[in-house]
């Protein structure tokens, strides 16, 4: 049996960054909701924030090691599987990279220390000055990561000698033409979808009448979030569409599922892409709207995937599809919460069961729009590593495909034991819910109040006082 290796090494390539990519996007839209919780905590004296920032700090220590561990996994895999990819672009990549850690982790890890264990030792300006900076550093890091992926898009401020990418500008390299839309999209994403998940923990505590104080006050935070930047994703997704048309106008073709550039563009809300026959069966679509969304004429012109060779399309049903996931979730938490502020406005937020309900199971939906959005992005740019300067063909390893099988397997089984337990730790901190500070040490520990990461741990292994919550599910009827 023979083994691609180009295939293999993009499939454990995308494997792990879709594992990973999950954990800093949670980390950066709550780290800046902690830090909100703690400065409302300073400012009103009202102690439901502390109790709240201390239980979301919990949980965001287990997804910043999650997505450390992940991360990891990542830099190794362009040695083992994309040194040609290295050798080209490490003169820009790596750099970035370690930009990365000198700016953003390092300021994490040190003030995340003083979050966890401070609580009892600092005073709460501290405390919450030490939130504000690991937010920050969450937010630095996307900033260094989103530059140099977004490098990988639109490379400018570099040379090429020798088959290698040598940097000449670094400001045009790390500001190149998508940057700041992928940047703003991505962040906003992030904040976004924490705001999903505070909505869905506090619907299920209300609806179970329990934390309800807290749930209160998680559900007005959470529809207010919800509410602005829902909206505002659209509008900067709108940006990006039109920056991504410029540049990559191959990947906005197979994103709309636009074929022939002869004629304006549909916007097609369903349809089966066939990349033989060049067209889309079972289509669906309003007329002349997709070139009103792209070129702000009903009949406007852009270039359509016949416009390029063959060889040059990205997978075509991958992105269509990757693409209305990402768009009918945003859509769909756009209503959300609009629907949420109108019943706000009329004093109904917490008895409409309706509203509790639904959005009590919508945890995931930020999560899964996320990975659909960079499937689409990832995916669209093929067959290019470097847009029209390295092919992927070109930049992996000459590493055996059976090697490559070998190893998939191996992150597969591992990756399916360590993030289990991960997200079983998490649902078990979220069972337990917000507590006040402990009053009795346990035995064996001195008799002080028990910091961040010691409750955790004990609710997590069945010692802490929650730990015999049973799991936290809406009540019947």
């Amino acid at each position: 049996m023979e083994f691609d290796p180009v295939l293999l090494a993009r499939i454990q390539f995308a494997f792990t960054i879709s594992f990973h990519i999950i954990f800093p996007a949670f980390t950066i839209g709550l780290s800046a909701f902690i830090t909100v919780l703690l400065l409302l905590w300073l400012r009103t004296d009202n102690e439901k924030f502390h109790r709240l920032a201390r239980f979301w700090t919990k949980i965001f220590a287990v997804s910043f090691a999650m997505g450390v561990v992940s991360g990891i996994v990542l830099s190794y895999q362009f040695g083992t599987n994309w040194s040609r990819f290295s050798e080209f672009s490490g003169n820009v990549i790596g750099p970035l990279i370690g930009y990365e850690v000198l700016t953003a982790f390092y300021l994490e890890a040190t003030f995340l220390g003083i979050l966890l264990f401070g609580w009892n030792r600092f005073p709460p300006w501290l405390i919450t000055l030490a939130a504000g900076l690991v937010a920050v550093g969450t937010a630095t890091s996307a900033f260094w990561i989103l530059a140099a992926n977004s490098w990988m898009h639109t490379p400018t401020g570099h040379e090429i000698r020798n088959g290698i990418a040598f940097p000449v500008s670094w400001w045009e390299i790390i500001f190149n033409p998508s940057f700041p839309y992928r940047f703003a999209h991505m962040l906003n994403a992030a904040y976004l979808t924490t705001a999903v998940v505070v909505l869905a923990v506090g619907a299920r505590y209300l609806l179970a009448g329990r934390h309800v104080e807290e749930s209160r006050t998680m559900l007005r935070m959470a529809v207010g979030m919800i509410a602005i930047v829902a909206p505002l994703q659209l509008f900067i997704g709108d940006l990006h569409g039109l920056n991504t048309l410029k540049h990559q106008p191959a990947k906005v073709a197979a994103m709309e599922g636009h074929w022939n550039s002869k004629e304006p563009g549909a916007l097609v809300l369903f349809g089966i892409p066939d990349e033989k026959a060049r067209k889309n069966h079972y289509q669906i679509a309003l007329p002349g709207v997709g070139s009103l969304v792209l070129t702000h004429s009903w009949e406007g012109r852009y270039s359509g995937l016949t416009d390029f060779p063959e060889s040059d399309w990205p997978p075509v049903a991958n992105v269509f599809f990757s693409f209305r996931i990402m768009v009918g979730i945003g859509m769909l938490l756009i209503v959300v919460g609009l629907w949420g502020a109108y019943l706000w406005w009329r004093g109904s937020l917490f008895e409409s069961r309706w509203f509790l309900r639904s959005t009590s199971y919508m945890w995931p939906l930020g999560f899964i729009a996320i990975l659909a959005g960079w499937f689409v992005t990832e995916q669209g740019r093929q067959p290019w590593v470097v847009q029209g300067l390295l092919r992927t063909a070109d930049a992996t390893s000459p590493v055996p495909g059976a090697s490559v099988a070998s190893t998939l397997a191996l992150f597969v089984f591992i990756y399916g034991i360590v993030f289990s337990m991960g997200i079983y730790y998490i649902n078990r901190l979220i069972h337990a819910g917000p507590k006040g500070e402990a009053t009795a040490a346990p035995q064996g520990l001195p008799n002080r109040p028990l910091s961040a990461a010691e409750e955790a741990a004990r609710e997590a292994t069945g010692r802490g006082p929650g730990s015999g919550a049973r799991p936290l599910t809406p009540p019947k009827g």
